[in-house]
């Protein structure tokens, strides 16, 4: 492959490793974006449509789309902060995955109980930017000058561990579930940020002839992040009970209601929740709605 093959064409951004990437490959098979890529090569050309995929570092990601490098880009939040290009970037749309906090973690059992005794100790964290502003501000609030001031040190990897091997008095890191600090013997103190995973694209585009294909692939991962994030639910129910139906399944604008053939009923069709499902389904049995079904979607535009 050589840089004229890629003239012309829209250039995605993917994390090549990491939390982020499986799902990445799997929305972009749910957006029926075609590609296969050649063992150890990062770019590879769409079959179905006019783009390329590059598989980046995701700390990378940012960078490369906030200076136009490359035309869209899929990263987490705290990644765009950390590399100070949320001025560079646009937010397109949040994907639903990878959510996770980037808190302040300490060892349990430690004298440690508030970022404010931890403050003017030693911090280590692969997060720099952000570790670095949130202790300045804590540091001028205290007031703590010089040697005073909190340490912060940066290490790529296994941060969990500093406490442990005594390289420091606790840790910033970003924790999906807490199981490794917990296994760590560490707690959170404070929370800096929520973050999740992003489509996005650069404030200052240098393609604009590319902006309907990047209009177009926006609108189909966004059909497949709805599409993970609601089921179709249709029942049965009384005509003079659907008012107290449609309450419990309003849909997203409006349900869909439909006569049967005995005039005292109706079928109803709505968009409901996954993390709803249960609950509605017993409101419903509860008011007396019948033949109540759930539909997975497998892709949508809402």
């Amino acid at each position: 492959m050589n840089a004229e093959s890629l003239d012309g064409r829209l250039l995605f951004a993917i994390p090549k490793k990491g939390r982020l990437h499986e799902k990445c490959l799997e929305l972009l098979a749910g957006a029926d974006i075609q590609f296969r890529r050649h063992h150890r090569l990062d770019v590879c050309l769409v079959k179905n449509h006019n783009i390329a995929l590059v598989f980046l570092p995701a700390a990378d990601i940012p960078s490369f789309v906030g200076k136009g490098n490359v035309d869209l880009g899929i990263t987490g939040q705290d990644v765009i902060l950390e590399a100070n290009m949320q001025a560079h970037v646009t937010e397109v749309l949040k994907l639903g995955f990878g959510k996770c906090a980037l808190q302040v973690q300490v060892p349990e059992a430690g004298p440690i109980k508030t970022v404010e005794d931890l403050a003017g100790k030693r911090v280590v964290t692969s997060f720099e930017v952000l570790s670095g502003q949130y202790f300045k501000e804590l540091d001028d609030r205290l007031q703590l000058v010089e040697d005073k001031r909190t340490k912060i040190e940066y290490v790529g990897g296994s941060v969990e561990a500093a406490c442990s091997l005594g390289l420091a008095d606790g840790i910033v890191d970003l924790v999906e579930s807490g199981d490794t600090m917990r296994a760590a013997g560490l707690h959170a103190i404070a929370t800096l940020l929520q973050t999740e995973a992003v489509l996005i694209k650069s404030s200052t585009p240098k393609h604009p002839a590319l902006e309907p294909l990047i209009n177009l692939i926006t609108s189909r991962i966004a059909g497949v992040v709805a599409a993970g994030k609601y089921v179709v639910c249709e029942y049965n129910v009384l005509r003079e009970r659907l008012h107290a139906a449609t309450a419990i399944t309003p849909g997203r604008r409006a349900p869909t209601i439909s006569p049967l053939e005995d005039e005292a009923w109706v079928a109803v069709s709505s968009m409901v929740e996954k993390s709803r499902v249960a609950d509605v389904m017993d409101e419903l049995v509860k008011i007396g709605a019948e033949d109540i079904l759930i539909f997975n979607l497998d892709n949508c535009r809402v």
